[in-house]
This record gives C-alpha cells, structure tokens and sequence, in this order.
C-alpha cells in the first residue's frame, strides 16, 4: 500500500475493503484519470478498468497488452507500473496526444480573448492551438497575427508570425496575455507605417512590373519607366526615406529616346543623387533624381487595351497569309515555300510542300 500511494499519491482508495481505485495517474507530467475495481479476493486477472476519454483514446490499439499485463501482474502496484509504461509508448507515438492541453488551458484562453475582444478573432482552429488575430495600423491598413499557442500556455511562448518586412520580435513571459501580445504587435505595425506609406504611394502612382500582387513583406518594386527600360528600388524598412538600393534595367546602347535608355538615367541617378531629400518621399525624390516622370497605372491599362486590340487584326493577317502560301503551293508544288515563322525547316524543292503548309496552318490555327 505504501509504494502504491508513493507512486501514485492521487489514486486512492474509495472503500475500507480497498477494491475500488479511483483518482489520477501521472505519466510524462500529464495526469489521465482512471478507476480501478478489483473483485473481493482482490484477483488482478478479474479486475475493471474504467477510463476517461483521454486515456481510452490513447489506449486504442493497446487494449490487448492491457489485459495481459493484468493476467500476469503479481499486484496492482506492478500493474500500474507496467501501465504507465504502455501509456509512454503510446505518448511517443501519438505526439497529438503527448500535447492535449489541460482544462485550464481552454478556460484561460476564453477569458483571454473575451478581454482582447471577439471581435478581433479571425480564425481559430479545433485544437484552440492556432489563432489569427485581426489589427490596424494608423494608415487603416488591415493585418493578420498569427499565433500558435503551446500546450503548456501561458507558461511557454507562443509562436508568432505576421506578414511583415521584418522578423517579427515578441516579448513573451508567463504573465504575458493575448491582449498584450496584440498591443506588441500594434507597436510593430505603427513603426512600419511610414515604410508602407512610401511603398503604396509608389503603388498607386507607377506602373509595377515585379512584384505582380506586392504582400505586406515585400521591399522591391520594379517601375517601368519607358520601353523596355525599368528601375528595381528595395527599400529599407529601417529606413525608409533614405536612398534605396537602384538597378536600372533594360537596353544599353539603342536608338530610342533619351529617357528611355540606361545609360543616360544611369548618368543622372549618379550626378543627382547628392539631391536625394530623406524628408520627401521616395517618388518625389526619384522624378527629381532621374528628371523623368514615371508612367502611371493608367497608362499600363490603356497598353494592355491596345495590344489586345492589335493581336486580333494581325493573326487575321496572318491566317490570310498562310492560306494564300498554301493555295500556291498545291497548285504548283515544285515551288519552296517561304517559312513565315523563320525557321529553317522548310522542305526542300520538288518535294510535296503541302503536308507541311497544313500543318503551319494547323499550327496558326491553334493560336486563334
């Protein structure tokens, strides 16, 4: 009796007779509630299990070894022993499992989250493990925190993360609640402010190449600037308003305008660049740097109209063109086609061009 309390100090015996157990057992610091009824001659090969959710769900699969060990175990003391031992076995192979948090975890979230405000909850997932948080900076820009909530909260700290530029610092002891998590995260957001300031009003004014649908992390942009011609601006989060890393892109030596060649721009990015006013925004300071005026999202729109415009009439030229070379070549098939694609696959002549007009026309034809 010593070495059962010893082992197990909160599975205690209900009756004078000590055949009903009931209470607790602690493996790998989790406790799994169990109630043990053993027959008058106290026979281990005739006794009862009776077991919570948990347990029984973590003994699934197990239950065979769990009759044997009562058969062949001498007393309860060793039967419990060799239980807990089953009970490590399934914990490691179980990690859903090993991690099921405690009831206090659940009550403790809940009065969290009616201090932070439902309103502020986006998502939680069936474990009450991972949440996404709802917050706004002062710009009304809409943002997501992502928590995931260890077993052992508030104790142990979560994993946080968010799309932003920078690493996400949090500052977590056990004290630590869901409403000051969010306050942290806030300040982080309103330091970043100024950053993503800079960076939509280059969105809202230029025509972006890259990327083609900019997130909350990114620091690049590629702005088109004439025909052929962009510049790649990183922005340092840090420092916003300072001047960026530049990478002009595009022909080097072309007869085209002026503006729209590299190495002129590239000329007045080095010459001007004592200009660079860290109290303007970066737009500003790049027109008056580079002494252009960057093309905006509306002229991209009118472009992208255009060619589509221009794509229609010129296939219909060209199938008008192929079925022209084709009726030729049938009635006269000593004659070479001309290959309009310029490859150098062109039958021979005197050879039968028709098979291969047909198929270049097949070939047109899947485009329209």
């Amino acid at each position: 009796m010593e070495s059962l309390v010893k082992d197990n100090p909160i599975l205690l015996p209900l009756n004078s007779d000590r055949t009903v157990y009931d209470g607790f057992i602690t493996v790998q610091e989790r406790d799994f509630r169990l109630r043990i009824v053993l027959p008058p001659d106290h026979e281990l090969k005739r006794a009862k299990l009776h077991c919570s959710w948990q347990l029984k769900h973590l003994l699934h699969g197990y239950e065979p070894i769990v009759k044997q060990r009562l058969q062949q175990s001498a007393d309860l003391v060793t039967f419990l022993l060799e239980l807990k031992t089953v009970l490590e076995v399934g914990l490691k192979s179980r990690p859903e499992c090993s991690s099921i948090p405690p009831p206090q975890y659940y009550s403790q979230l809940i009065s969290e989250m009616e201090t932070l405000g439902w309103n502020k909850l986006l998502f939680i997932d069936t474990e009450f493990r991972t949440l996404r948080l709802k917050a706004q900076d002062s710009s009304g820009r809409q943002h997501i925190l992502t928590i995931k909530l260890k077993s052992k909260h508030p104790a142990e700290g979560p994993e946080c993360s968010a799309d932003l530029p920078l690493p996400l610092a949090i500052t977590w002891t056990p004290q630590t609640t869901l409403e000051q998590l969010h306050n942290q995260f806030l300040l982080v957001l309103e330091s970043l402010t100024e950053f993503w300031d800079v960076l939509d009003e280059i969105d809202d004014n230029t025509w972006i190449l890259e990327p083609e649908k900019p997130s909350r992390s990114d620091t690049m942009r590629r702005i088109a600037i004439g025909n052929n011609v962009s510049i790649k601006v990183e922005v340092d989060p840090r420092h916003p308003k300072m001047l960026p890393e530049c990478c002009l892109l595009g022909a080097e030596h072309v007869e085209m305008p002026a503006q729209t060649m590299v190495t002129p721009l590239r000329n007045k990015l080095n010459s001007n660049m004592h200009l660079w006013n860290p109290d303007s925004s970066v737009l500003r300071n790049l027109r008056d740097v580079l002494e252009i005026e960057f093309p905006s999202p509306a002229t991209h729109e009118k472009i992208s109209a255009l060619s589509v415009g221009f794509v229609i009439p010129i296939v219909l030229k060209l199938r008008s063109l192929i079925r022209c070379v084709t009726t030729l070549a049938v009635a006269n098939p000593s004659t070479r086609p001309v290959c309009m694609s310029g490859c150098e696959r062109c039958p021979p002549a005197g050879r039968a061009s028709a098979p291969f007009l047909e198929s270049v026309l097949t070939a047109a034809s899947l485009l329209l």
